[in-house]
């Protein structure tokens, strides 16, 4: 576990900023506490420098993560995208979301746009990339991919075997 390094940073922050755009600084400057990027097992996690300090505790080969990204970047994404229920389980298996199972999109999403994508419930669940825009979605046909698939909160039981 380590601090980015300056390239890593400016490549992290390139990556942010297709999801939530000007609201990078929201992120940045936190009321609550300091928190940071930190990689780890070639992921990076953000994370508050208390966990940080407490991480010294736990020793490597069990400690599986250090921190989260979804549920701090999501609040601050531009654009995003609702899915209905039926449809989480197949996006969080790692595949693309079909028109059928969209249940919102934000207005004015551009096609190749940074996405969140959510439950019809407001949980976070990935992240993806807008493959049609939101004019686009009204008239495609349903078995149409609409958002590709970048990564999700069901990462973990995907590779489960690869981090025991």
């Amino acid at each position: 576990m380590r601090p980015l390094t300056e390239e890593e940073t400016r490549v992290m922050f390139e990556k942010i900023v297709k999801y939530i755009r000007e609201n990078l600084q929201l992120l940045l400057d936190r009321p609550d506490r300091t928190y940071c990027f930190w990689l780890y097992n070639d992921r990076v996690d953000y994370v508050s420098e208390k966990i940080v300090k407490l991480d010294a505790s736990i020793s490597r080969d069990k400690l599986v993560s250090l921190g989260t990204s979804l549920n701090y970047l999501a609040p601050y994404a531009k654009y995003k995208v609702w899915i209905k229920r039926g449809a989480e389980q197949s996006f969080l298996y790692g595949n693309h979301v079909l028109k059928y199972s969209l249940g919102r999109i934000t207005e004015n999403s551009s096609q190749y746009q940074g996405v969140v994508v959510y439950s019809m419930a407001d949980i976070p669940l990935g992240f993806g990339v807008a493959a049609k825009s939101t004019q686009d979605c009204r008239k495609v046909d349903p078995m149409a991919i609409v958002v590709l698939h970048q990564a999700d909160i069901g990462e973990y039981a995907q590779h489960e075997e690869m981090l025991t």
